[in-house]
């Protein structure tokens, strides 16, 4: 097969993957579910035997993610650190809060308590950088944004959850701690410095970085649904309405707070996508990997993945509107003001 054929097919297979996503997760997600009903119970199940093995996968995802990060983003960071710094610390003050004042007000059990508390302290999802893309914001705050957030999560996610829940359930703090240094922050740096220091790993990245990273996300929610069927079967709305609520008062928690911070109107959509849209897949794997005694909390994570992508296009879709409008008028006021 020539190159350039072999590129194109690559291309075309990303663009469908990465606009589709929440389509494809879906997808998957009902095949998942619905594997033994279709194949039957003594059938191979291709989604339960990767449970072992999701560290590894998460592990692959941050790495892949690392390796695509360009220079001049990271730079970003370092450049724009009081706005980066003041956008990290409105997510992981406003979602954890959010997250256990709504299981508060819902009187939810241990587990799905559990679950919110998680899905509000985990850092912020790659996701959110492709749809500030879509939403006309700035993309290289939203990278920074993701960027600070994973790199504190090691220290931040375990304090959370050690202050939030830790009277309710039994954590091990450094365990947790130690577990996110090596699957998530080790992979970006390994991954981010063998772009810049190998040639060939860069053009791999560029080619499958993104695809590696998407499907990976994919198959680990898919197996959370396929491990607990039973918990999809029949579905408790009180906390998924808790969920919901979380994940819009989050948007709206980034966008009044990106004002408190002096974002301009690009930084303020990038800051409102990237403190709703939490990283539910990291979420996942910590609740499988931890609270297996409460699958529930598992279940919050899957189902938070499901929502944030579903109400994050919808809110790219409105913030790209609005932008479009305001670019209008923009523009129209400087032409008045020329002509007069």
């Amino acid at each position: 097969m020539p190159e350039c054929l072999k590129k194109f097919i690559m291309t075309l297979f990303k663009k469908i993957l990465t606009k589709y996503l929440l389509l494809w997760l879906t997808l998957v997600c009902v095949v998942a579910f619905f594997w033994e009903d279709l194949f039957g119970k003594g059938v191979f199940d291709p989604f339960r035997v990767s449970k072992g093995v999701m560290q590894g996968m998460i592990a692959v995802t941050m790495l892949a993610i690392g390796s695509l990060l360009p220079v001049e983003e990271v730079r970003q960071v370092f450049r724009r650190w009081p706005f980066v710094l003041g956008g990290t610390t409105i997510q992981f003050l406003s979602m954890p809060l959010l997250a256990w004042l709504f299981a508060t007000l819902f009187h939810l059990s241990e587990g799905y308590f559990l679950g919110l508390i998680l899905v509000g302290a985990v850092p912020g999802a790659m996701a959110s950088n492709m749809l500030t893309m879509l939403a006309r914001g700035n993309v290289s705050y939203s990278v920074g944004l993701t960027t600070s957030a994973t790199l504190f999560s090691p220290i931040v996610v375990p304090l959370l959850l050690l202050f939030l829940v830790g009277t309710r359930v039994e954590l091990n703090g450094m365990e947790i701690a130690t577990t996110l240094l090596l699957t998530v922050v080790a992979p970006v740096g390994v991954g981010f410095c063998m772009a810049r220091f190998f040639s060939w790993w860069n053009r791999l990245a560029l080619a499958l970085g993104e695809i590696i990273a998407n499907l990976v996300i994919i198959w680990i929610i898919a197996s959370v649904v396929a491990g607990n069927r039973s918990l999809f079967e029949h579905v408790v709305w009180w906390p998924v309405l808790a969920l919901a609520l979380v994940n819009i008062s989050g948007y709206a928690a980034g966008y009044f707070g990106g004002y408190g911070i002096g974002l301009d109107s690009r930084m303020r959509r990038a800051l409102t996508l990237e403190v709703g849209m939490q990283n539910a897949g990291l979420g996942t794997f910590l609740a499988t990997a931890y609270f297996p005694q409460f699958p529930e909390t598992a279940f919050c994570c899957a189902c938070y993945t499901f929502g944030c992508m579903f109400s994050g296009i919808v809110l790219s879709q409105i913030l790209r509107y609005l932008a479009r409008n305001e670019e209008t008028t923009e523009t129209e006021t400087a032409r008045k003001e020329e002509a007069a």
